[in-house]
């Protein structure tokens, strides 16, 4: 039983840190004004990058389970790395090899920190719910390049913190994933709802029912990170980031409906009378 128990708190931990990992399918919605592509062709991009992910991950877990045995696997530091060293006849060359694939995909995850987060960034300083100087395009590459910078300090100076902080940020912000798909599956439903004959370039199988899974299934993870759980955020770290981060956000939302609130007002009811008149 007390195996049991370790097995599933190990699971629930792991679970836990995944939403963090599926960031870079993110970059492709966040990027999407700039894809030259039908915009119902993005939507089916997006849902064939997870599948195929999906598809590769099992199909490395499968072929690291064929090649080494359990008590390989429970001495081994870099389970995948040796796993390649010993399909090869225990070639430390295809190790290593493997290991310097590994670290060009982490390049590439950074590549779309860079392209998601500054998209990010330039979307909401355009709603106003960041400095506006945020939203500002290069006068020549038609990039967000003030958003990029920020994106680029923040990202190589996060490394220097060390593994444990870098732990404590992936939990939280896993858990501020969660609750964004949880709104986005929920606003998606009040959407259907509210406005079922708005245009949508790409259209979802299985209307709200769909939605309904989306948001049972955040809700879902979302308990795991609460207290109590074997995969609770640890205290007072990773509650302290996330506590943070929940005052910045109301800190700005504050600050953005008393900077542009009345301007926004204005506008449309100046829309509204021209309308009339």
């Amino acid at each position: 039983m007390q195996r049991q128990s370790k097995w599933i708190a190990g699971l629930l931990t792991v679970v836990i840190m995944t939403p963090f990992m599926f960031v870079g399918f993110d970059v492709i919605p966040q990027a999407a004004e700039e894809i030259n592509l039908p915009q119902k062709k993005i939507g089916q991009l997006l849902i064939a990058s997870v599948v195929l992910a999906i598809a590769w991950y099992v199909a490395v877990i499968f072929g690291v389970s064929r090649v080494m045995g359990p008590s390989e696997l429970s001495d081994s530091n870099l389970v995948t790395a040796d796993a390649m060293a010993n399909a090869f006849g225990d070639s430390r060359m295809m190790g290593n090899f493997l290991v310097l694939g590994g670290i060009g995909g982490i390049l590439t995850s950074w590549l779309g920190f860079y392209v998601g987060g500054s998209r990010a960034i330039f979307a909401l300083a355009r709603a106003g719910m960041l400095p506006k100087s945020l939203g500002v395009l290069h006068p020549t590459f038609n990039t967000p390049h003030r958003a990029i910078l920020l994106i680029a300090v923040l990202s190589t100076a996060a490394p220097l913190l060390g593994r444990p902080a870098l732990v404590w940020l992936v939990d939280a912000g896993g858990l501020g994933l969660v609750v964004a798909w949880f709104m986005v599956a929920l606003s998606f439903i009040i959407l259907r709802r509210k406005n079922p004959e708005m245009e949508r370039p790409f259209r979802l199988p299985g209307g709200t029912f769909i939605g309904w899974v989306a948001v049972i299934m955040s809700a879902g993870v979302m308990v795991l990170y609460m207290p109590g759980m074997p995969s609770a955020l640890i205290w007072p770290y990773e509650w302290a980031i996330v506590g943070l981060w929940v005052i910045l956000g109301l800190i700005l939302y504050k600050v953005s409906l008393s900077k542009y609130g009345r301007e926004y007002a204005d506008k449309h009811m100046k829309a509204e009378i021209d309308q009339v008149s």
